[in-house]
């Protein structure tokens, strides 16, 4: 094995690395297109794989008694060449990137992880602000004044408030993730605090309760600490049994974390996206499709999204399982590490980071 400057190695005499290579960039691409498919089934009625497959009955499936045609036939082909095709695309990339390290696809794992965590922070703070302002004009009747009667009463249907102003801050947020330099985790527990001490200050100051401020300190607290799993698994924070692990030498502590991303991190993961995505009426799907909101109309909009959190959850620490997988297999593989690793705190930080090593990356390969 010959290092390569840069943190790169020869993977020539290590066939190892390029399955588990493949097998990690792979799972990525399943994981995100698992959510994509999911969309395109449920909110824009593509058929999906399992229904092509059961039209042509194939994997021992029974026909459909009404089989697809048209354009339905032409969308469920669409979804399985782009899962077959993540597979070819993940194979390829591998094999065009022989020098490239495990250890350095772990950072991209990490990276990528960080910049969906990073984007959902933003985007609940967004919505939060947003919808608690609606919640509280509408309550106080100044909405009709200030936006007619239409409007208020549009705002006033979940389905209305989700579309034309939830999901629009969902994308700004995406954005602002591409940019940003800081998770904000420390700034979201701070506004937490903020939003229970203006309960307390207008509840026994000044006699005054509704019910979507407590919705926005749920709506922030389920965010920070569901987002913030991933980043705290990078960075080693998670809770671990120490009794046997803090004896096992460098090797065997690479094992653990390696059976443990592979056997329990990632399927876990798995079960969550599956159990609750699968169909319209499963415990993600059901109250992202409905708008499900609490039964006081008058407080915020948002349960619905906060079933969406699982689903950030999920897919977060499954890409930062991969990564943690790759990082600990290159010890077994004996890849020569770096002198000091990048900190967990740097990668998460860079608000552009993720563009930035890709152009890294190509320029290395």
């Amino acid at each position: 094995m010959t290092a390569l400057p840069d943190n790169s190695v020869d993977y020539e005499l290590k066939p190892t690395a390029l399955v588990l290579r493949a097998f990690a960039y792979t799972g990525t691409a399943f994981c995100l297109l698992f959510v994509l498919n999911n969309f395109l089934i449920f909110w824009q009625g593509w058929p999906g794989v399992d229904v092509l497959f059961a039209h042509y009955g194939l994997l021992g499936m029974n026909p459909l008694s009404s089989a697809l045609e048209g354009v339905e036939l032409t969308l469920g082909w669409v979804q399985l060449v782009v899962y077959t095709g993540s597979i070819v695309a993940s194979i390829v990339f591998v094999l065009m990137t022989r020098s490239r390290s495990m250890h350095t696809d772990s950072e991209t794992m990490a990276l990528l992880a960080a910049y969906i965590v990073r984007s959902a922070f933003w985007t609940i703070l967004l919505i939060g602000v947003a919808d608690i302002t609606i919640s509280f004009l509408r309550i106080e009747g100044f909405m009709e004044q200030l936006f007619g009667l239409g409007l208020t009463k549009e705002l006033g249907r979940a389905s209305y408030r989700g579309i034309h102003v939830h999901y629009p801050l969902v994308a700004i947020g995406f954005i602002i993730g591409l940019f940003t330099r800081s998770l904000g985790f420390i700034w979201l527990a701070f506004l937490i605090v903020l939003a229970e001490l203006l309960i307390v200050i207008a509840r026994f100051v000044f006699s005054y309760e509704q019910a979507f401020m407590g919705d926005l300190v749920r709506f922030w607290y389920a965010g920070l600490f569901l987002f913030a799993s991933a980043y705290t698994l990078i960075e080693e924070g998670h809770v671990r049994v120490d009794i046997l692990y803090t004896g096992f030498s460098e090797s065997g502590k690479a094992w653990s974390n390696t059976i443990g991303s592979l056997i329990l991190g990632i399927p876990v993961c798995w079960i969550i996206l599956i159990f609750g995505m699968w169909g319209n009426s499963n415990l993600i799907n059901a109250p992202l499709l409905s708008y499900e909101v609490t039964q006081n109309g008058y407080g915020m909009f948002v349960k619905y999204l906060m079933a969406g959190f699982l689903m950030i959850y999920a897919v977060s620490m499954m890409i930062q399982f991969i990564g943690y997988f790759l990082s600990n297999a290159s010890i077994l593989l004996g890849e020569p590490q770096p002198p000091e690793k990048e900190k967990p705190e740097d990668n998460m930080n860079s608000g552009s980071a993720l563009l930035d090593a890709m152009d890294t990356n190509e320029q290395k390969v």
